[in-house]
């Protein structure tokens, strides 16, 4: 299930960006649960978040909605 979810953030944060060999997302187990973190060139970190946060909050949403269905917990930083 973790896989799934780290693959659906991967493929939403490359989407987004012009240049998609600079995204970065990585995947750790903490203490509660899955923590995805988002890293891509500092110029493109806005289309990323996009305005107000709205972006990378369906994007947190959707990974949520995905692991939840595994009884897993999601974060997803930037």
């Amino acid at each position: 299930m973790e896989n799934n979810v780290v693959d659906l953030v991967r493929y939403l944060a490359t989407s987004l960006v012009d240049n998609s060999d600079d995204v970065i997302v990585e995947a750790e187990e903490g203490e509660d649960g899955l923590i995805i973190t988002i890293t891509t060139h500092p110029d493109e970190v806005g289309k990323v978040i996009g305005r107000n946060g709205r972006t990378i909050k369906s994007i947190r949403t959707l990974a949520r909605a995905i692991a939840g269905h595994g009884g897993c917990q999601v974060e997803v930083n930037n």
